[in-house]
């Protein structure tokens, strides 16, 4: 399990008619990766953005694209959206016929493959699939809308997730959580084993989302400290 701690600020809550200088903004403070929401109305209730814009924040953003699909026509459209740039393509469980299918393709494509789950899904889901994923992303809110409270039970299967891969006898991919995600909210999702962090509302939320990124990931590092 890496030691690392690697934020990915998402962009759902940044200002729209800004991206290019939200991106530019979030990348000169620091962030890991661009956190990129995609939603279809149909898998989660609300409509975001989709591949023309994926492929828009590709030419300017300098840090990976980590795009996380709730969307439930992921084994027609995937390629879609390897073809737009994504860096990172994280797919849910519960919105994939052939969730192994799906994973084998993003990694041929060159890009690094994450499996998502709800906060109602049981980790067991994942125990044919995590020995072929780089993240394991887990909701700690219900998916489709930034602002929400933060779900203590991700803990639980942060914890779940790391002794079934033991179990399993695979390394343990990136533990990513993505809702409610704060300089509090952080520190028992790493004790429990996550190094990823999503964060929307708690960056661009902020007066200073520059000093946002850097009070998170300070919060989240004097854990392995």
């Amino acid at each position: 399990m890496s030691d690392q701690i690697t934020i990915a600020p998402s962009i759902l809550s940044a200002d729209f008619t800004r991206l290019a200088e939200a991106i530019e903004l979030i990348e000169r403070g620091g962030a890991d990766y661009i956190h990129v929401d995609v939603m279809d109305g149909h898998f989660v209730p609300n409509l975001t953005i989709g591949p023309p814009v994926i492929a828009a924040l590709k030419k300017i953003a300098t840090k990976p694209l980590d795009v996380h699909l709730m969307i439930d026509n992921v084994d027609d459209t995937i390629g879609w959206y390897l073809d737009a740039g994504a860096d990172m393509l994280t797919v849910h469980a519960e919105g994939t016929v052939h969730l192994h299918r799906v994973i084998q393709r993003i990694r041929a494509a060159g890009a690094s493959p994450g499996v998502v789950l709800n906060p109602a899904t049981p980790v067991s889901s994942l125990r044919d699939i995590l020995g072929d994923v780089d993240m394991a992303l887990l909701m700690s809110v219900n998916p489709g809308f930034g602002g929400q409270a933060f779900i203590p039970r991700v803990l639980d299967k942060t914890r779940e997730v790391v002794r079934l891969c033991e179990e399993l006898g695979v390394v343990v991919p990136t533990i990513q959580i993505d809702g409610g995600i704060n300089a509090e909210t952080i520190v028992p999702c790493v004790a429990a084993g996550a190094r990823c962090f999503v964060a929307g509302n708690a960056v661009f939320g902020a007066a200073d989302p520059i000093a946002a990124i850097a009070e998170i990931r300070a919060a989240g590092e004097s854990v392995l400290a």
